[in-house]
């Protein structure tokens, strides 16, 4: 497995992976564009020339940074992707001088949350009905480093 920076023209290779994994709330090709044009850091994890999951972060202030998203398919889940992108992307805040991150995760998403909870993110609040149209509560989590 490779992890590369996420340029425009694969935008169209994580349609089919977003519809997969988050249906009717999935991102639209538009919001990555956006995300790419807002300068955030995208990255995508290949393995025999195919994406096969990307992860994103938003640098917000001088010492805080959000996961914007993390995705793996399907078929290649529980194979250290998802740990190989949130690695990533927490090298990248703390070259930033992000010395806190921040994400949210669906409430029912137990596998990810445990991801999570592996690299230190502890629970810090609750979005009532954030993901839509399910009406799903996020929980908001967040880990903290030492400078």
């Amino acid at each position: 497995m490779t992890i590369d920076r996420l340029r425009w023209w694969h935008i169209r290779e994580l349609l089919p992976i977003e519809e997969d994994l988050f249906g009717a709330e999935r991102w639209s090709a538009a919001m990555f564009w956006n995300e790419l044009a807002s300068g955030h850091y995208y990255r995508i994890a290949r393995e025999d020339g195919e994406i096969v999951g990307y992860a994103g972060l938003a640098v917000t202030g001088p010492d805080e940074a959000w996961v914007q998203n993390i995705a793996v398919r399907r078929d290649r889940q529980h194979a250290g992707i998802g740990r190989a992108l949130l690695s990533d992307l927490l090298a990248e805040a703390a070259r930033r001088g992000a010395t806190r991150v921040l994400l949210e995760v669906a409430v029912d998403n137990e596998p990810a949350k445990r991801l999570y909870e592996r690299y230190g993110f502890v629970p810090v609040g609750v979005r009532k009905g954030y993901y839509q149209p399910s009406n799903t509560d996020a929980l908001v989590m967040e880990r903290r480093e030492e400078r």
